[in-house]
């Protein structure tokens, strides 16, 4: 009986992979062609990235890569100033206008791709990788305010995040050895493949159905739907004015308290990731480490990523989504933990795992919240600050670790303290939240009243 065991562990965390893969070749349904999109994606965003890391990374001094690395960094915040106040209203008209969006993301990364590869030793290159980085954003945002639309009836939202997850990673694990192989070619072969990945990405962009055949989702009064006249959507009722009037005529609140404190534990989860990320590409510069270190700690946060996300449902069964987002910061803090307390070279490989795993474990789990606790005439806007909330944090830590030289165990230190509090710090608030939802909901009827 023993000796079974670990098959059928392993028979349940591959499930997922089986079932992600499934709705992925199923075409017929509106949350395959998503998958297919999503999938795309990830693979046309791998290659980006090493394209970029060839060209900014490892093939100029130490100190002019700290230097370039500070630029793109700074860069990456600007996006969101305008997915986030100005691009993320225009996805709450509806569902047309998201799906335009992918198609918009997807067509338009083609061109800059192609710009990108035109002008890899010039100055334009930031100003394109900055395009890139905003139509990315506006997919990300785009994509997550179609799954509740797009998700089959009898899934949980957080299992069908995890499942997109999960397409993403393996299509960045399918393209990776692809990518690495074309730029000892050159950065330029590299953005070309992605420019025409992003190509079969547009036009599955453009099979989204036009009206879901997935969840309907329930209207809610002053909320603008596709039934309303174009002229009337935005304006009156219809606006955002009218959904907040009639949210608070009700007693309840435009952005739940549940969902802000849970994007305030992710942002820490999130800003993890940053800090690893940086702190020990610049950490293996300074100690002259080879360059097959990085591909182990790469393939490491790749296998953590794709472990998180075959997790979710095991653990949505279990767990519900804010416990999950405590136990993802947790796990961290402990693997963290550990890498210092082993130290050396293979000790960060753990930890680079760990930090794969938490977030995207974690992140399925956020966007389920969201995507069940706010209207669905502003999962844009809601999403579209998330995002730039998680953007944010991600860069102002980043940035830290660039600019300061942590040794190795010390980095590793501050990683297991920063999510250890988080984790303690969220569980113990998001209990104050759940009881005072309740206490809002039994309160409800009386004011409708």
């Amino acid at each position: 009986m023993r000796q079974v065991e670990p098959a059928g562990r392993l028979a349940k965390v591959t499930r997922l992979v089986r079932s992600s893969l499934a709705e992925l070749l199923d075409q017929s349904r509106p949350f395959g062609r998503l998958a297919l999109v999503h999938s795309l994606q990830g693979a046309g965003s791998t290659l980006i990235t090493i394209s970029l890391a060839g060209s900014l990374f490892f093939s100029i001094s130490p100190r002019a890569a700290e230097g370039k690395v500070l630029l793109y960094l700074l860069l990456t915040i600007a996006p969101f100033a305008l997915v986030g106040p100005a691009l993320s209203p225009l996805l709450d008209r509806g569902r047309q206008a998201r799906r335009a969006s992918v198609a918009v993301a997807t067509s338009g990364s083609v061109l800059l791709c192609l710009a990108m590869a035109r002008d890899i030793h010039s100055l334009l290159l930031f100003p394109e990788a900055f395009g890139v980085l905003v139509l990315s954003k506006l997919y990300l945002v785009a994509k997550s305010s179609l799954v509740p639309s797009m998700a089959s009836a009898t899934d949980d939202f957080a299992i069908a995040n995890a499942k997109l997850a999960v397409l993403a990673s393996l299509s960045g694990f399918a393209s990776f050895p692809f990518g690495l192989a074309l730029l000892q070619a050159g950065p330029r072969w590299v953005l070309g493949s992605g420019a025409v990945v992003f190509v079969v990405a547009t036009v599955a962009a453009l099979r989204l159905p036009r009206s879901s055949e997935g969840v309907t989702l329930a209207h809610v009064p002053g909320e603008p739907s596709d039934a309303d006249p174009p002229g009337r959507r935005g304006r009156g009722e219809t606006g955002l004015r009218g959904l907040r009037d009639a949210r608070r005529r009700e007693g309840r609140r435009l952005y739940p308290g549940d969902v802000l404190v849970a994007i305030s534990a992710m942002s820490v989860a999130r800003a993890t990731v940053g800090f690893v990320e940086f702190f020990l590409a610049f950490g293996l510069r300074r100690a002259h480490a080879a360059t097959w270190w990085y591909g182990v700690l790469l393939v490491a946060t790749g296998a953590g990523s794709l472990l998180g996300s075959m997790l979710v449902p095991r653990l949505r069964r279990q767990l519900s989504e804010s416990r999950i987002i405590a136990a993802a910061l947790v796990a961290m803090a402990a693997g963290s933990l550990a890498a210092a307390v082993v130290g050396g070279l293979w000790a960060q490989a753990l930890l680079t795992f760990v930090v794969g795993a938490g977030p995207t474990s974690a992140k399925p789990a956020l966007d389920s919240i969201v995507q069940r606790h706010v209207p669905p005439a502003l999962l844009g806007r809601a999403f579209g600050r998330l995002e730039t909330r998680l953007q944010l944090l991600w860069v102002a830590v980043s940035l830290v670790a660039v600019v300061i030289p942590f040794p190795l165990v010390a980095g590793d230190l501050v990683v297991a303290l920063g999510c250890g509090v988080a984790g303690v710090a969220y569980a113990s608030t998001q209990s104050d939240v759940a009881r005072r939802r309740r206490s809002e909901a039994r309160e409800r009827p009386s004011l409708r009243g």
